[in-house]
């Protein structure tokens, strides 16, 4: 318990014990003025009525700023679940714009990448294809000079073999 609490109900327990043990002068009656008139009662318990009187006035005052202090305090509590929400919705928001925006970047990529391959196999064919014409031209321009030697050596050949 805390320390108020504590000093609360000593000093509650104290009282008690003084109106017990001067119970007997609490009941004598006496004359008691009101301003307007004058009563016969005894003073003791008059007080003591008028102590329980404000001691209730307190607790009531005390419920009352508790039960202000929940309301508060539930009131607080749905605002920040609330913002909470909120703040999650927003972050799944953003999630969801950045999941769009890379699918849209990665398409993009996908498309960049679809059109350099298309170029690269366009180059490379032209290049085989150049390639394939240098082979052919070699290949002629070589078949031709084979041919070309091939009849020097007929023609020489038979010029050689014929002193023999």
């Amino acid at each position: 318990m805390k320390i108020r609490t504590l000093l609360l109900i000593l000093f509650i327990l104290l009282i008690a014990g003084f109106v017990a043990l001067n119970f007997e002068q609490i009941l004598q009656p006496s004359t008691l003025h009101f301003g307007f008139s004058e009563v016969q009662a005894p003073m003791g318990l008059v007080l003591l009525g008028m102590l329980a009187l404000v001691l209730v006035v307190f607790l009531l005052a005390l419920v009352y700023y508790q039960t202000m202090h929940l309301m508060e305090v539930r009131r607080i509590t749905r605002e920040v679940a609330e913002q909470r929400r909120l703040a999650d919705q927003a972050e799944a928001s953003r999630f969801t714009e950045l999941r769009q925006y890379l699918q849209t970047e990665m398409q993009a990529t996908a498309a960049r990448e679809r059109d350099l391959s298309d170029k690269m196999h366009q180059k490379i064919d032209l290049l085989q294809t150049i390639l394939t014409r240098v082979i052919e031209q070699s290949g002629n321009g070589l078949e031709a000079s084979i041919g070309e030697l091939e009849d020097r050596l007929e023609r020489q050949l038979p010029i050689r073999q014929t002193p023999n």
